[in-house]
């Protein structure tokens, strides 16, 4: 289901108002799915991405104000501040636009609009949200294709954080925090991937990722294209003959590289460390 625009929502407060003026119960319509209507539906996971609004049922769920979310840390010095509304969806479950795998469990995810998806460039960054009832950090692991720019669609135990669960939609202010990882940096090789046709991932980044290159005979780094989903894709492959060369740099300039890849079919291989952090 598609967003509903405002315009609609203002006609539905206005009619709800008369209602409730003539005696209406109060507690009709279950959850608010907006800043005066019922819920609204997404698309769906790893396809068309999240849709904005709440699920079915009112109320709140365990979780209370305060900070959460133990998957980023404080803001680097000059981190730019985003303001927007935040929603939540169902079926958020890790997995979506940024070809990530399920998470299944974990509340701290989030969709991100499409202006700051940015063609997957948010995929894997964390951001640290500020709501009416309190804050919480969260993983970006899809899209929102129809959320205007600034505004995040979250897990509902995410949004608990932030808000009152039959809010549905609330005012927002975010800013990109470096993720708390343990361990290297992971290249991971899509399914299909051969020496004729490499799509590479970068995974457990501290950073979102501005670039993959990889090393071609002549000894030049050659970049990759981005893709929506998250891979990085060399159409011609990187070619038969190994061992292959990859290096990642984040939107901050650190760098990873391992030039000792043995193979790059399917699986993951060490991205020769982790994205430095703030300095």
């Amino acid at each position: 289901m598609r967003r509903v625009g405002r315009g609609f929502w203002a006609l539905l407060a206005l009619g709800l108002g008369v209602v409730a003026a003539c005696g209406g119960d109060d507690d009709d319509g279950g959850a608010a799915g907006g800043s005066g209507g019922a819920a609204v539906g997404g698309g769906q996971p790893g396809g068309g991405g999240s849709g904005p609004g709440a699920g079915a049922g009112g109320g709140t769920s365990a979780g209370g104000g305060g900070g959460g979310g133990p998957v980023g840390g404080d803001a680097c010095e000059g981190a730019e501040e985003h303001e927007g509304e935040g929603t939540y969806y169902d079926f958020a479950d890790g997995s979506g636009n940024c070809s990530f795998p399920a998470t299944p469990g974990d509340p701290f995810v989030a969709a991100m609009n499409a202006t700051d998806y940015a063609g997957s460039a948010a995929c894997g960054a964390c951001i640290a949200l500020t709501g009416p009832k309190g804050s919480v950090t969260v993983r970006i692991v899809d899209q929102c294709p129809e959320c205007p720019a600034g505004d995040v669609d979250l897990h509902p135990g995410a949004f608990d954080r932030i808000a009152e669960r039959a809010a549905g939609r609330v005012p927002i202010r975010w800013t990109y925090v470096p993720c708390e990882v343990s361990g290297p940096a992971v290249f991971h090789f899509k399914d299909g991937s051969s020496g004729y046709w490499t799509a590479v991932q970068v995974r457990n980044h501290r950073f979102a990722i501005a670039s993959v290159e990889y090393k071609k005979a002549d000894g030049s780094w050659a970049a990759m294209g981005r893709e929506s989903y998250n891979y990085f894709v060399e159409p011609a492959g990187f070619g038969t003959e190994g061992p292959y060369a990859l290096r990642a740099t984040d939107v901050r300039g650190g760098v990873v590289q391992n030039e000792a890849v043995a193979a790059v079919e399917e699986g993951e291989v060490e991205a020769g460390g982790q994205f430095p952090a703030c300095e």
